[in-house]
């Protein structure tokens, strides 16, 4: 394990001790989608360094209603079915296709600055393409596909976010990270062959309301999935990461 997964990992036990995922841990932590010839699945954890949370466990404070299939404009519903170690889709995706999926009721939790307690939530959410092809904004906080190869896009309630740092990852632990530009787009090499997961965060600290509850602070993390059929052949994948134990 590389010395920044037993940070991210220290990090993790310390804020679920304390009851909660705090917004700087969880955004070490992310959903993502991953496919096999069946179906999609959605995993909770860190892809780069193979940590899949399991049920019981953290991967029970989700619920997953908000998980979509689209394609030519055309937009339906998908069941996520929860097993030890994913919640599996009744869909999957072709080229031009997508999947998508937000969290819209993980637990929020409050905490203390300068004597005044504040109400903060955090929005996982996550999207998976088979190919390239251009796709529109419609989670919200977005990470999108340009139609250009190695090109992608940042949304934040569908308009372009500038400045905000995405990383690409795959399984053996290689990474890049880039800032996106005033429209909103950012590049990448994509020299391995096999999957990539890209990830954006956002912080929105203007406050609003969810399920009839003000906050004070929004955190987003946004990863997309995709494959490289061509390239260099991936290196093997680190060995897997114990699941974390849930003390909240």
């Amino acid at each position: 394990m590389t010395i920044t997964s037993i940070a991210r990992l220290s990090a993790l036990a310390t804020a679920l001790i304390s009851g909660s995922l705090l917004s700087g841990t969880a955004g070490a932590h992310q959903i993502w989608l991953e496919q096999n010839g069946q179906a999609a699945s959605i995993y909770f954890g860190e892809f780069g360094d193979n940590l899949r949370e399991a049920s019981p466990g953290l991967l029970d404070k989700f619920t997953l209603k908000n998980v979509s299939w689209i394609a030519a404009g055309a937009k339906k519903p998908l069941q996520a079915s929860k097993t030890a170690g994913a919640f599996v889709l009744n869909g999957k995706v072709a080229p031009g296709e997508t999947i998508i999926a937000e969290e819209n009721s993980y637990p929020g939790w409050e905490s203390k600055k300068d004597g005044k307690v504040l109400f903060s939530i955090w929005t996982p959410a996550a999207r998976i393409v088979a190919d390239h092809s251009a796709q529109a904004p419609a989670l919200t906080l977005d990470l999108l596909p340009t139609g250009t190869p190695g090109q992608f896009k940042v949304t934040y309630q569908g308009k372009p976010l500038a400045k905000a740092k995405v990383g690409a990852v795959v399984q053996s632990g290689w990474m890049r990270e880039a800032y996106s530009d005033e429209q909103g787009l950012v590049s990448f090499p994509l020299p391995w062959q096999g999957g990539y997961v890209l990830e954006v965060h956002h912080e929105d600290k203007t406050g609003g309301e969810r399920d009839g509850k003000k906050y004070d602070h929004a955190s987003y993390v946004t990863t997309l999935s995709l494959v490289q059929p061509q390239g260099v052949a991936p290196l093997p994948a680190p060995a897997p990461v114990a699941p974390s134990k849930d003390h909240g």
